[in-house]
């Protein structure tokens, strides 16, 4: 110890232990001695996944600190113990145990605490805050004897709060007293849809509310009063209205503080004292308190250079741009989201279908990119980030960096190879491109290897994907095979697994991930191998070991739409319909008051159906002959076609009963993606035939078959691939073609991309199917006939099964509606009221 000084931690929170990791790094211990305080019981733990403890980690699994860390480094580390005093003069501390020690340097990493709003009656029992996980064990208990909970505040915590007492089975509300949720992340267009999205996994959102009590409830514990009247019943009430600098420290020593509290300091991290230093959410900067964990990992990097000497850092601000999966839905916001540059200019996509809001926003000579916010598909985040920070010049057109691609490639301008090697990828533990590159070139030749030479990806996990293309390009450049593994508990392609689970017959996902996997699973690995054992076994996709596999659509077996209502699309094979048939779609639609409309690919689309309902119109419909007609599966949805030579004196042959036929043959068959076909009578191509996946078109001497077409935003030709065809051939060449697909597309590939990027294009294809170059065809053809032979209609199943049915109602323990959803007319049917609709129906009412 002689000539060592001693320095002083107060915190140990992620951004404590994390100062602490960087002094080892360093060799910062050759010159101080170390003392840490923690007043929590236990170690650092990782706050920002603190929601994962409701779906089984432990507190053991979200430790942040490696086995004999501290005890190996020689640092005296004191838990359970709070610093109540500093006195500068003497440099000394004195905690609430009454013990005292003195220093040379000290650190306050003390954090935040969450802030509980005034309100009258927050202090009742069965109220909380969601800070630590004795707070999260007080609320487990709690809500074993609760049916209703409801989280005070709608931002990024309020919503990860939620998550936790939707875990619980509670029913959930969330309070936000701002008009929108996520309103310093999002603008009104995110918020909107990120509202939908979490409404529709039965969450009730209560924005622009202003709690005034909590008293006595009615039927529960409490009763929240708000401003306009309104009330709302719940057992459990859970704070997580933001957050304030735990201060009181530097107040007590007289250190410099902020007007509205933070602890001020310098591009140095330190505070008016210069033996002190403040880093993480306490620390004030610029009037500016940082509430995300990275920048509090950049400040404890630049504490440690200036005491180690090392390196010359400093603070000056940190990107707040952040990413996460709230509920399951990815969100993300980068730099300038509201556009309030001056002059900017903004960019706006929106897919109601899939539930995708993307806004981009340039600068007004569009030759920079300035922010952008993410909802439903957070994909692109790591590249916008980096054309931000980068200076990257946007294409011509900047839409283009937030359109989608049909044909699966990569949006204009995006790519890990346009960027320089000096910019940072992980801010969590700033790591460059050129860091990785090198890692890469040292050896490195996976994620897991990667992350653990350079620790990127391992912090809040939002670089991960951006990591994985640095990774792929660097390995492509190496002239090293890319592994396409689906997520990171598989080290499989779709298309590994798929043969996997078809060799080992594999029947559950417990099963596959117990054999070829880690973990438990993501929102990746779960639906994808959902769908292979639906492709393989055609099992009923809501039996026990698969219904946790399914996403929101095919777990109700509709399709949920903006307002969180659902659609039905009964199955019209090859669009014909009888006249008694019409008149059951009238009566249904015409009983349940639903939107009524005809698609493009002949059928009729019922719409604005609430999950409760779906059981009631689907028993009408199967008792009429009708079946589910898989809009909400990927699988096939329609064979269009035209009258034929039945009816039409152009048609050469009944192209009617042949779509019809390869309808019924190749119904709920479950694929990586949707499987459109249609059959045209004759080479006018009433059924535009050559724009679907599967197309066939009648000639004098039999029937042309086509493949891989598609249509949408970008279309793309169907390739002619075999011609003059009898119906068995024709029937054999498409039973190969759809296996041959499933078993070889990556996730959610159609079947252009996959024709596009197949090694030999559509000769290799054609070797394949006709002339059996693989010796497969009878395997292929063997397994399309169990998939026809063990088919059945989901909802025909799912109607005689009392147990299944359970699952359609808007929340567990309740029978109530979702009050969000508001019709009014329009063209004499319904349509989902506008924000501003619903506002003046609740005046009027």
């Amino acid at each position: 110890m002689s000539g060592k000084q001693t320095l002083v931690v107060v915190g140990n929170g992620m951004v404590g232990h994390s100062f602490m990791e960087k002094l080892v790094a360093a060799g910062g211990l050759e010159h101080y001695q170390v003392v840490v305080f923690g007043e929590e019981s236990r170690p650092a733990y990782d706050r920002v996944h603190l929601s994962e403890f409701f779906s089984g980690r432990s507190a053991e699994d979200l430790s942040m600190v490696p086995e004999g860390f501290y005890q190996e480094n020689g640092i005296d580390l004191i838990l359970d113990e709070a610093v109540i005093a500093i006195d500068r003069d003497a440099r000394e501390l004195t905690t609430n145990k009454e013990r005292s020690i003195q220093y040379d340097k000290l650190v306050l990493a003390t954090g935040s605490y969450p802030f509980v709003p005034p309100v009258p009656g927050h202090e009742r029992d069965n109220c909380f805050v969601y800070r630590t996980i004795e707070d999260l064990e007080a609320i487990a208990r709690a809500a074993g004897n609760s049916r209703v909970g409801a989280v005070v505040g709608g931002g990024l915590l309020g919503l990860e709060a939620a998550k936790a007492l939707k875990d619980l089975g509670l029913e959930t509300h969330v309070v936000e007293f701002a008009p929108r949720l996520m309103a310093v992340q999002v603008d009104d267009g995110g918020g909107a849809m990120l509202r939908q999205k979490i409404e529709a996994l039965g969450v009730q959102i209560h924005t622009g509310k202003n709690t005034q009590l909590i008293t006595d409830g009615e039927g529960a514990v409490h009763q929240m009063q708000f401003a306009d009247g309104e009330v709302l019943n719940t057992d459990i009430v859970l704070f997580s209205a933001g957050i304030r600098p735990r201060d009181e420290l530097a107040k007590q020593a007289e250190l410099a503080m902020g007007e509205r509290g933070g602890i001020v300091i310098n591009n140095d991290c330190l505070t008016s004292d210069e033996s002190i230093y403040a880093i993480g959410e306490c620390a004030l900067w610029e009037n500016r308190i940082f509430g995300l964990v990275v920048p509090g990992y950049q400040m404890a990097q630049v504490a440690v250079d200036h005491l180690t000497g090392n390196g010359n850092s400093q603070f000056t601000g940190a990107d707040m741009s952040t990413k996460l999966k709230l509920m399951g839905v990815d969100v993300a916001s980068i730099g300038d989201a509201h556009g309030n540059t001056k002059g900017s200019l903004s960019y706006q996509f929106i897919d109601q279908e899939k539930q995708v809001y993307k806004k981009l926003v340039v600068s007004k000579t569009k030759k920079r990119v300035l922010g952008a916010v993410l909802v439903g598909d957070a994909d692109d985040y790591g590249t916008l980030l980096q054309m931000m920070l980068n200076g990257i010049v946007p294409p011509a057109n900047p839409a283009e960096l937030i359109l989608p691609q049909s044909d699966g490639s990569a949006s204009a301008g995006m790519g890990v190879a346009a960027l320089p090697e000096t910019a940072q990828i992980c801010s969590c533990f700033n790591v460059s491109k050129g860091e990785l590159v090198g890692a890469v070139a040292g050896g490195c030749q996976d994620i897991a290897a990667l992350k653990a030479e350079t620790n990127a990806g391992t912090g809040c996990g939002g670089c991960a994907q951006l990591v994985k293309q640095v990774l792929d390009h660097e390995l492509t450049q190496l002239g090293v095979e890319v592994k396409k593994d689906i997520c990171e508990h598989f080290p499989h392609s779709r298309q590994e697994l798929y043969h996997l689970v078809r060799v080992g017959e594999l029947k559950t996902f417990s099963q596959v991930i117990e054999k070829h996997g880690r973990g438990m699973g993501c929102d990746i690995c779960k639906p994808t191998i959902g769908s292979i054992l639906a492709s393989c076994w055609n099992d009923y996709i809501l039996k026990s070991d698969h219904a946790p596999l399914q996403d929101t659509n095919d777990y109700f077996l509709g399709n949920m739409q903006k307002d969180g209502t659902y659609s039905i699309v009964p199955r019209v094979p090859g669009g014909e319909i009888t006249p008694e048939k019409l008149i059951v779609i009238g009566e249904v639609a015409k009983d349940f008051n639903l939107y009524t409309k005809i698609t493009g690919g002949q059928r009729i689309d019922l719409f604005g159906a609430q999950v409760n309902e779906l059981p009631a119109i689907w028993k009408r419909l199967v008792d009429a002959g009708f079946e589910t007609g898989h809009a909400y599966g990927k699988s096939l949805r329609t064979v269009k076609s035209c009258v034929g030579s039945t009816w039409c004196r152009y048609g050469v042959l009944d192209s009617t009963s042949m779509a019809i036929a390869i309808e019924h043959r190749y119904r709920g068959v479950r694929s990586p993606h949707k499987v459109k076909m249609a059959v045209s009578g004759c080479t006018r191509e009433c059924a535009e035939a050559q724009s679907k996946d599967v197309g066939v078109i009648a000639t004098e001497k039999g029937w042309n078959l086509y493949v891989g077409g598609n249509g949408g935003m970008k279309p793309r030709h169907a390739d002619l691939f075999a011609t003059e065809l009898d119906d068995e051939t024709l029937v054999k060449y498409i039973d190969r073609f759809l296996m041959f697909y499933i078993r070889t597309a990556e996730r959610l590939q159609r079947t252009s991309v996959w024709l596009d990027n197949l090694e030999g294009g559509l000769d290799y294809l054609k070797s394949v199917i006709m002339d059996d170059s693989l010796g497969i065809n009878q395997e292929l053809e063997d397994e399309m006939t169990h998939l026809v032979g063990t088919y059945q209609c989901e909802w025909k199943t799912t109607l005689e099964s009392p147990e299944k049915l359970k699952r359609f109602s808007h929340f567990i323990n309740s029978d109530q509606l979702d009050s969000n959803v508001v019709f009014v007319d329009e063209r004499n049917q319904i349509r989902p009221a506008t924000e501003q609709e619903k506002i003046q129906l609740k005046e009027v009412m």
